[in-house]
């Protein structure tokens, strides 16, 4: 149960972490979405989401939000430890359905984990 949680250890929460992530790590995108994504110096991987007021209002940004929280949740075990990720979400991203919105992540973190290979084996 507790491999399934969302702890505060998990995010990125600084804004200086977030600013890193962009100037030093490597960018990955798929339809609906952008990544940011560099090796972390801790046994976990966190991620971190944006998504700007240019996205919309406040209930569809969070709607954004939720759905990329839930992915990385159920998904991360598939992706190396190590790795500090910051999501943000494109424009296109506000009208597009729940299934799109999976599929699009699915392929931001295939792509993610073929550009940047597990360390585990």
């Amino acid at each position: 149960m507790t491999a399934f949680s969302f702890k505060k250890e998990d995010r990125l929460l600084k804004r200086y972490e977030f600013i890193e992530i962009f100037t030093s790590g490597k960018t990955v995108h798929s339809s609906c979405f952008l990544a940011g994504i560099k090796k972390n110096r801790k046994e976990r991987i966190r991620l971190g989401i944006t998504v700007s007021k240019k996205v919309g209002k406040a209930a569809r940004r969070n709607r954004i939000k939720r759905h990329v929280r839930e992915f990385f949740r159920l998904h991360r075990d598939n992706l190396s430890n190590c790795w500090d990720i910051n999501v943000i979400a494109k424009k296109k991203a506000v009208n597009a359905s729940p299934a799109e919105l999976e599929r699009s992540l699915a392929e931001l973190f295939h792509k993610s984990s073929r550009e940047f290979p597990s360390d585990r084996q």
